[in-house]
């Protein structure tokens, strides 16, 4: 198809194409799949979360004695019933949870676009789920790291104390534990996230951190894919620190490859990344460097991730009858097991 038509393309399927994002509260779910919004743009993408299925508004929860990890704690039933009607392209009537109040607000009506990104901290526990999500990642940010998050966020936007965060977060640990990590083993990609190794500061005050991309085999891509990186920008025009590596693991059972980046990249670099992806995904425009600018590792493993995804996306396409839906055949997929914790 020409290099113009696959947004197009996709804007006229009838699949709903449906990327699961699981991690703990707070870890930066939403970030990691920043590229894939501005790339295909708002009429084409949209969010929700999950905890709009939480089965207890907070004092109902506090009155129980649980946290929202325990799947009792959720209506899994209901969620399954919606995203299969959103993958069949119909609307719905979606809960509300409001995390400032704590309760819930009237429902609202939901119409499916044609990618669905749906976030929270069980978007893979039941098989249900697991198979009308094409694409699933995995958000494992450092426990050091989480904390901060997390305590930046409740405290600046949810308006609880630091020491309220730092119980909860206590109490929680053991069911995040029992039923929120053991979902990296079903991710397509995992996303880990430690502080910079150039100093906790940079992290804090430039965004700066070593984030790693742990990666499931990718039996088939769209064709040769270069995503080669020039020395010339990073030996002539870089000014910043940065690091680039990577390794295999043993996750899961499985050999993986995992990338990983940390410091402050030139946008000269990064530029020629955007075009590799263009060229080899036929999706454009892919312009999400400023020029001058210096991108982060994680912006780095956002670009990575949405080739990714494009990829499977377009394999979906041009998939044979029956096979569109079967990640097996797309990429590989199988367990990761985060196993740090």
């Amino acid at each position: 198809m020409p290099q113009s038509d696959f947004k197009r393309v996709i804007a006229e399927s009838s699949y709903v194409f449906v990327i699961g994002v699981a991690g703990d509260s707070g870890s930066g779910k939403t970030t990691f799949t920043r590229a894939i919004r501005e790339i295909f743009g708002e009429d084409l993408v949209s969010t929700f979360s999950i905890d709009d299925y939480h089965r207890y508004d907070r004092r109902e929860r506090k009155a129980l004695g649980i946290t929202p990890l325990v799947p009792e704690a959720n209506r899994f039933d209901l969620l399954e019933e919606h995203l299969a009607a959103l993958k069949a392209g119909e609307t719905i009537e979606k809960p509300v949870y409001n995390h400032d109040t704590g309760v819930f607000d009237p429902p609202v009506t939901f119409r499916p676009t044609k990618i669905l990104i749906i976030e929270g901290l069980h978007p893979f526990i039941t098989g249900t789920l697991r198979s009308l999500i094409d694409f699933k990642l995995y958000v494992d940010p450092d426990p050091d790291v989480k904390r901060a998050w997390k305590i930046k966020r409740d405290v600046e936007q949810r308006g609880y104390s630091r020491d309220a965060v730092l119980r909860e977060m206590e109490e929680r640990k053991p069911d995040f534990e029992r039923y929120v990590a053991p979902q990296c083993a079903f991710a397509d990609a995992v996303i880990r996230i430690a502080f910079s190794k150039y100093g906790r500061e940079a992290s804090e005050r430039r965004n700066v951190y070593h984030v790693t991309l742990c990666q499931s085999k990718l039996d088939r891509s769209i064709r040769d894919v270069d995503l080669s990186i020039d020395l010339f920008p990073l030996l002539s025009l870089s000014q910043r620190d940065f690091m680039v590596e990577f390794t295999t693991e043993e996750v899961g059972g499985r050999t993986m490859g995992a990338l990983a980046f940390d410091g402050e990249l030139n946008d000269a670099v990064v530029r020629k990344l955007e075009r590799n992806i263009e060229i080899q995904t036929l999706v454009r425009p892919i312009d999400l460097v400023e020029s001058g600018a210096y991108l982060t590792a994680g912006d780095m493993a956002q670009l990575i991730l949405a080739w990714r995804i494009i990829n499977r996306r377009i394999f979906i396409e041009s998939a044979p009858p029956g096979a569109a839906g079967d990640p097996a055949t797309l990429s590989g997929d199988g367990g990761c097991g985060c196993g740090r914790r």
